[in-house]
């Protein structure tokens, strides 16, 4: 006898071997009538007699743009006209008022010198909304844009800022926010991942570029299938796509087939669901081979869709071409694409290289507002837009009229939502005369996620996994709450 299945055998007591037994035959039944078609957090725990509660949802799949390094929300957003009349006033004692919490990059710093964004700002839209000069086509589309000026966090540096508003948590190990809405909403196709992550480059050659890894993209203590799957922006979108010279599709299948008999047999011997999920993937492997080449494929997109995106749209792992790309894919029925843009962290030559920054987003994210509004798209699509935390007000090292450079700053920043029942030409939260501290509306990290649940139909207290004893969440167990001003 193989100790594993003894084990397995006695690992179940009487009352684990009616409850397991009923539920899966009931899942068995349930299988056979919805075929292949995923099921949902929320279909798994009704067919279970736990339902999720039901929230109409105002979306059905969303876009994610996370800007790597945190933009300066007083440069790009958060208009402070009163501060160019207090340049390099020393903010030194102001600061150990405040309380504030310094980087090691700018703690010995001998005086903090006020920098005033240099940037011009002008009312745009017939909501007035104020956008620097930095993002010309931004201001072009602010009455599709909700701004939340008011946004917070609890982190001061970067790998935990950005495992935080991944995750929900700045410890590692946890589910990411495209898994939790895999997890919660199920696929809507077939032939793709229902996460896929896109990283476009950057143009900006001198910007510090912050590294990032897989765990913010990763599926932490959910089942591994929920993962994002990355589309390589050179070379084949996935690696090893190309079935080997002499290998033909038929020949790929009957060899898929053989070794998923040989998979169902360890599978039914010794349970590890990590087998079953080895088995989905291949089989998602397999279908992407079809299915990767033709989304990828841009000659049949006419010229005017490129005009909309920007001459960049036409040159593969830019910033506009990715944004064409997470349209491509949502009307495939993938459900949440997560585009990484890296080089926002300007501790020095801001002007230069911020500018750079924008001018490689700027055109590409317009197009894609655009683009989803006028296929009818936008309205059951989320998009939000947005770095990681802010920038300080003060200048890091030196400071001339022209030149200057901001530290990390947790206590306020800026970004923007759209679509997904969103109302635009909005402004949301305020900040105080100095882009520091927060006035009106805060909206921590985990008040963002719980609102992103909402507008696709989650409530974000019952959307939990079991690990290790606990109901984990996306929001945790601290308080967050569903902004729901921001809908229209």
């Amino acid at each position: 006898m193989n100790p594993l299945i003894e084990f397995h055998n006695a690992a179940y007591s009487r009352r684990q071997f009616f409850r397991k037994s009923g539920a899966g035959l009931g899942m068995a039944a349930l299988g056979s009538l919805l075929g292949q078609r995923t099921l949902s957090a929320a279909e798994r725990l009704a067919s279970a007699g736990n339902p999720l509660p039901q929230i109409a949802p105002k979306a059905k799949r969303a876009i994610y743009i996370s800007l790597i390094g945190a933009p300066s929300q007083i440069d790009l957003f958060d208009y402070k006209p009163e501060l160019s009349k207090r340049f390099k006033e020393d903010l030194k004692d102001w600061l150990k008022q405040q309380g504030e919490r310094l980087t090691g990059m700018t703690s010995g710093q001998a005086a903090f010198p006020l920098a005033p964004s240099i940037f011009k700002f002008d009312r745009h839209g017939k909501s007035g909304t104020q956008v620097s000069e930095l993002l010309p086509w931004h201001s072009k589309m602010v009455d599709d844009l909700c701004v939340i000026r008011s946004m917070h966090t609890d982190a001061i540096n970067h790998e935990p800022a950005n495992q935080l508003i991944c995750t929900g948590s700045m410890q590692a190990g946890k589910a990411s926010i495209g898994s939790w809405l895999s997890y919660g909403l199920g696929s809507m196709n077939e032939e793709l991942p229902a996460f896929v992550v896109l990283h476009a480059a950057h143009s900006s050659p001198h910007s510090n570029v912050q590294a990032i890894s897989s765990r913010l993209w990763g599926s932490g203590y959910l089942p591994g299938k929920f993962s994002g799957v990355a589309l390589r922006s050179l070379g084949d979108p996935v690696l090893f796509l190309q079935d080997t010279p002499g290998i033909s599709r038929e020949t790929r299948r009957t060899m898929l087939d053989g070794i998923n008999a040989l998979n169902r047999r360890s599978f039914s011997a010794i349970g590890d669901p990590e087998i079953e999920l080895r088995m989905q993937q291949y089989e998602m492997a397999f279908k992407m081979q079809a299915s990767v080449p033709e989304l990828t494929d841009l000659s049949n997109e006419p010229e005017s869709t490129y005009q909309l995106y920007g001459d960049d749209s036409k040159k593969r792992g830019t910033f506009a071409s990715s944004a064409l790309m997470a349209r491509r894919l949502l009307e495939r029925g993938v459900r949440f694409v997560q585009i990484f843009h890296r080089g926002w962290d300007q501790h020095g030559n801001l002007p230069r290289d911020l500018a750079s920054q924008c001018k490689d987003v700027d055109q590409g994210c317009y197009g894609l507002i655009q683009d989803l509004k006028q296929r009818g798209m936008l309205e059951d699509t989320l998009v939000i837009w947005g770095g990681e935390f802010g920038r300080t007000v003060y200048c890091q090292g030196g400071l001339s009229e022209t030149d200057y450079g901001r530290d990390h700053h947790p206590r306020c920043f800026s970004i923007w939502m759209a679509g997904g029942g969103i109302k635009g030409g909005q402004v949301y939260g305020e900040t105080d005369e100095m882009s520091y501290n927060i006035v009106r509306d805060p909206v921590h990290i985990r008040d963002l996620h719980a609102t992103i649940l909402h507008s696709l139909g989650l409530d974000h207290e019952r959307l939990s996994f079991k690990f290790q004893g606990l109901d984990q969440r996306l929001t945790g167990v601290e308080p967050a709450k569903v902004i729901k001003e921001l809908f229209a």
